[in-house]
């Protein structure tokens, strides 16, 4: 059962434009003290089902529980599925002590990785509001660790437009957007570590996208792990029976076992 963000209307939610309210999808793993929110990609035009609840069941297969986060898209703009992801991170952590969970990271494929990287390097929102009224808003929207698979990264040289087109919509030509938005820029001293994964080959969002971002990481201390994988289309969700790249899900749950989940 999907567990809404919000107990009244999310902030912005217009049921005119068809789309359900958004919400938490729980795949719980008792005594897991773990848990990742998982971030579907789809050009922040759709969800693609199945990098959601799939790699939920994979992480559960591991001893970490997890979250599939139905996160607004087009025409919602941004920052609206950031408010989502943001939300959705306070809410686990507010019940932690109920869920038994230590930490708590991020998850997501191509445009989802770009809303990952969005929550775990766009330090601006990270902050809990110790004043609110709402339990939830007072926690903290930092994640423990992001994993960013096959990820949009930059508005720039090797943008991936469409997704841009989507999340900006007249905003999308906008330079000063284009470079809020670029992950590559926005990479700080105190993000937490990050997990990359493409293919060299990737004719959607090319490889040079996870290679900027770590860079960046790499310039600012962060701790990363990067993998390319020679081959393989882009979307390739678990990589079940892509060589090489299949490893990616053996090596992310060796990560998120290091940074603590």
């Amino acid at each position: 059962m999907e567990i809404p963000l919000w107990a009244q209307d999310a902030p912005g939610f217009d049921p005119a434009i068809g789309q359900s309210a958004p919400g938490l999808t729980p795949c719980l793993v008792e005594g897991a003290r773990g848990a990742v929110i998982v971030l579907p990609g789809g050009g922040y035009a759709m969800r693609a089902d199945h990098e959601g609840l799939p790699v939920a069941e994979m992480l559960n297969r591991a001893g970490i529980s997890a979250f599939v986060l139905s996160y607004r898209v087009a025409p919602y703009r941004d920052p609206v599925p950031l408010l989502d992801v943001r939300r959705a991170l306070r809410l686990v952590r507010h019940h932690r002590a109920q869920l038994g969970i230590e930490r708590v990271g991020v998850l997501g494929f191509s445009a989802g990785g770009h809303l990952a990287g969005c929550a775990a390097l766009l330090e601006d929102g990270w902050a809990g509001d110790p004043q609110s009224d709402d339990p939830v808003e007072r926690e903290s929207a930092r994640p423990d660790a992001a994993v960013l698979c096959y990820p949009v990264v930059t508005g720039l040289e090797h943008a991936h437009r469409g997704s841009f087109e989507n999340l900006l919509g007249g905003r999308a030509d906008d330079p000063n957007e284009l470079r809020r938005l670029s992950l590559e820029l926005r990479a700080g001293p105190h993000a937490p570590p990050c997990f990359l994964w493409h293919t060299a080959d990737d004719g959607s969002v090319p490889v040079e996208n996870s290679l900027m971002l770590a860079a960046a990481l790499r310039r600012n201390g962060t701790p990363f792990s990067l993998h390319i994988y020679p081959h393989g289309r882009h979307g390739l969700g678990l990589a079940q029976g892509v060589a090489q790249a299949e490893a990616w899900p053996d090596e992310c749950v060796r990560f998120l076992r290091g940074a603590g989940l």
